[in-house]
């Protein structure tokens, strides 16, 4: 049996333009390359998954390159190339600030520094979770990262930029990585699949992408996981039942409830739902949500602040025409209200009723404020 490789391994990307929603910084990267204008210290910041050592060592791999494409691109068939693709390059060092955060360690690398590369022009130091140093490290960093030599050039990550001491920041360009885009996560989780020969459901992949929250590495890790759990055909049914995540027409059905102001239909969800396994400050804060894309969906200049598949998207068009902007406001304010509520109450479930009732009431309450 062949070794099973997880897709963020395998589908790692391995040039600037495979990498996904930073196309901003990439650009100005391989400007510099162009151009000859790079720093001998870089600090990529941002959220965990989301690009930042993939992009070092793409960078570190492009500036050893002997035959860069007309893309700036490396070109994968030299010896630097070949040698960093079967991950034998000596060029590129790569240090794990989190386990190796002492002043020996530092010490040891400044020493490392000093040996020229072999092969191509530049020895690369990346150092992942580089806030994981301690002050004497840093400080101890502080003159090699000012003034290393020729040959030498930094990159450091990190999630916490926050706990990056000034003269280290000072230092270097600062590079910020922005969160992946539910579109952009799902088009590639669309292109994995497709590479895999798995069939798919739209949807499927947006709440994936969703579920990720911004990060293309845990996008890829629930791929795996919902491939796993439904084999080489991906559902929307089989994505929200592996993931827990509460269906759509739940809410779409709720919404009908209240706008028929049908307080006991709404009651009979609710408790559909409970008897699900969910509990009432998860399905409060989707209803919550659920609202605020109606909203978004009522205004042809906000449609695009919806972030979900196609098929959805037309069940929220539609719905949002039968919604009154009056009706949203009020059924936002009683579900905030009862998701700030929940917690302290001694009766969750009678907040969360009483927020379905009230929202269902709604032709009452408006007669009495007007």
């Amino acid at each position: 049996m062949d070794n099973f490789i997880v897709s963020a391994r395998k589908y790692r990307p391995q040039t600037f333009n495979s990498v996904v929603g930073q196309k901003s910084i990439t650009t100005t990267l391989k400007n510099a390359i162009v151009n000859n204008h790079m720093a001998h210290a870089y600090l990529f910041c941002g959220p965990r998954g989301v690009g930042k050592t993939t992009c070092a060592r793409i960078f570190a791999k492009t500036i050893n390159c002997l035959n860069l494409t007309s893309e700036t691109e490396p070109c994968n068939s030299c010896e630097s190339c070949v040698s960093f693709n079967k991950e034998r390059s000596y060029n590129i060092h790569e240090l794990d600030a989190a386990s190796n955060n002492s002043v020996d360690d530092i010490r040891t690398l400044i020493d490392q520094v000093r040996i020229p590369p072999q092969l191509g022009k530049y020895s690369v130091y990346i150092i992942d979770e580089v806030h994981m140093l301690s002050t004497a490290a840093f400080n101890a960093f502080l003159k090699t990262l000012e003034e290393p030599p020729k040959h030498a050039l930094f990159v450091l990550a990190t999630t916490e930029k926050h706990k990056i001491l000034p003269t280290i920041l000072s230092r270097c360009q600062v590079f910020n990585f922005s969160r992946i885009t539910i579109e952009d996560a799902a088009d590639h989780l669309a292109y994995v699949a497709k590479s895999e020969n798995i069939t798919f459901e739209p949807e499927a992949l947006h709440i994936i992408a969703q579920k990720a929250d911004g990060a293309m590495r845990d996008a890829l890790s629930v791929f795996d996981q919902i491939v796993s759990f439904s084999g080489n055909d991906l559902t929307y049914k089989n994505t929200i039942a592996n993931l827990n995540v509460l269906d759509y027409d739940y809410y779409f059905k709720l919404t009908e409830a209240f706008l028929a102001e049908d307080s006991g239909q709404a009651l009979i969800i609710f408790d559909e739902i409970l008897d699900k396994g969910f509990d009432g400050q998860h399905f409060i804060s989707g209803l919550s949500k659920h609202i605020r894309d109606l909203m978004v969906a009522k205004d042809s200049q906000t449609i695009k602040l919806l972030e979900v598949g196609a098929n959805i998207k037309e069940k929220y068009l539609e719905q949002a025409k039968n919604t009154a902007q009056d009706f949203l406001f009020y059924s936002l304010e009683a579900a905030n209200n009862a998701e700030l509520n929940y917690r302290a109450s001694q009766n969750k479930r009678l907040t969360v009723e009483l927020a379905l009732i009230k929202i269902c009431n709604f032709e009452e309450e408006k007669k009495k404020l007007y």
